[in-house]
């Protein structure tokens, strides 16, 4: 058997970042830029109040109080959007709304509440230090400096920055493009009856909603029934629009668990067994003309989410050129005794909290790799190593966080 790492080493030796594109700026979301990205122009590219208020001469109104207020004559309004020229003389204010370009001998701005708010001579009851609620040319970034380096991924801040340097478009690695399908003839969707031996599919809706929570575009195609030659014909079908196929189910030595039988006549797909527990049986390889990469996932729900995790996921975040590959993972105690099978790296699911100052570790539901309900409580994975087969309560362990956690 091919230990967890020699697997995932092979599998990522064959994948590459997909080639950039240049996409519409909200098209570019959670993708990662392929270039640097520089401003043209100052941001801010002028003076701008950050208040509703008065631009005015600091100097003017440094002893103003509401004991002592000033008044100022008012000889103009300046809104936000305001292009015309306007300069004060000492002893002027003008009107201004937030945004709007400070005037020419302006270097403070009085907030309306720190005044009358009257519109012909305007009474100032506090005194703003110089500077005080100005929004200065360039304090955000100077023309032509780099705000936004290659490789980084677009969240809804950078998106917002690259309009506001005028970038309406984007050179970005693109999402990967999934189909997802799941096999099995005791498949039905969900809703239908499952009496005589069905049950609904699940795979598929779950690995096609792990793969878009990594950032790719999944398109799930449902199951397909032990049969061969409607297996290829469905992944020949499909090959058009994927980047990457993964399959679940049919992949164990059963005698109809036909994905071998079928993906052998398609392309070059190893099959191998992972000294993994859940998740032994797994495949990869290229299909069709363009060598399309493919996932061959086991059908149990809990191995092919473990194999996903561990798997699949990295794939994906090297197509999409992020970094850093893998879940975060951290130390933590293991509230409960566990034995785990010699040789084989176990994954076992989690409920991870912050106890006392540290992170703590409880085991969630039991082992078996068809039981979803416990998956479905998990926020982690308890990672125990192949040399080891017994941990006891309080022991240190690591966790793989599927979820952010605080502290």
């Amino acid at each position: 058997m091919r230990t967890v790492d020699e697997h995932l080493e092979v599998v990522l030796a064959h994948i590459s970042p997909l080639d950039p594109m240049d996409l519409r700026l909200l098209d570019a979301q959670g993708c990662s830029l392929s270039d640097d990205v520089s401003a043209p122009w100052d941001l801010p590219p002028f003076d701008n109040s950050s208040m509703d208020g008065y631009a005015v001469r600091a100097a003017d109104v440094a002893g103003a109080s509401e004991a002592t207020p000033v008044s100022l004559p008012v000889v103009g309004d300046i809104p936000a959007g305001h292009s015309g020229a306007l300069a004060l003389a000492p002893g002027q204010t003008a009107r201004i709304m937030t945004g709007a370009p400070m005037p020419a001998g302006a270097d403070a701005v009085v907030p309306v509440e720190w005044t009358d708010g009257d519109i012909v001579r305007v009474s100032i009851h506090r005194a703003p230090e110089p500077d005080a609620f100005v929004r200065h040319r360039g304090e955000d970034a100077v023309a032509n400096s780099m705000v936004l380096s290659s490789g980084t991924r677009l969240g809804a801040a950078q998106i917002g920055l690259l309009a506001a340097v005028g970038r309406g478009r984007v050179v970005v690695r693109p999402r990967p493009r999934v189909v997802v399908m799941s096999t099995g003839s005791e498949l039905v969707e969900p809703g239908e009856p499952i009496a005589g031996g069905k049950i609904p599919d699940s795979n598929s809706f779950m690995i096609a909603a792990a793969a878009h929570a990594t950032g790719a575009t999944a398109y799930r195609i449902g199951f397909v029934p032990d049969e061969p030659q409607t297996l290829i014909a469905t992944i020949e079908d499909q090959l058009i629009r994927a980047d990457l196929v993964i399959t679940t189910g049919g992949v164990s030595v059963g005698a109809f668990d036909v994905v071998k039988e079928a993906l052998s006549r398609m392309g070059s797909v190893n099959f191998t067994q992972v000294a993994m527990q859940p998740g032994k049986p797994q495949g990869f390889g290229h299909v069709g003309p363009d060598k399309t990469p493919i996932f061959t996932l086991p059908g149990n729900p809990v191995s092919a989410f473990v194999s996903f995790e561990v798997f699949v996921r990295p794939v994906l975040r090297r197509m999409l050129g992020h970094d850093p590959l893998h879940r975060p993972t951290v130390r933590a105690v293991l509230m409960d005794a566990v034995d785990s099978p010699d040789g084989k790296r176990q994954f076992l699911r989690g409920s991870l909290t912050v106890e006392d100052g540290r992170y703590v570790v409880r085991v969630v539901g039991g082992p078996g790799s068809h039981l979803l309900a416990g998956l479905s409580h998990a926020d982690s994975l308890i990672v125990i190593p192949e040399e080891v087969t017994r941990v006891e309560s309080g022991d240190a362990v690591t966790v793989m966080m599927l979820e952010r956690r605080a502290g």
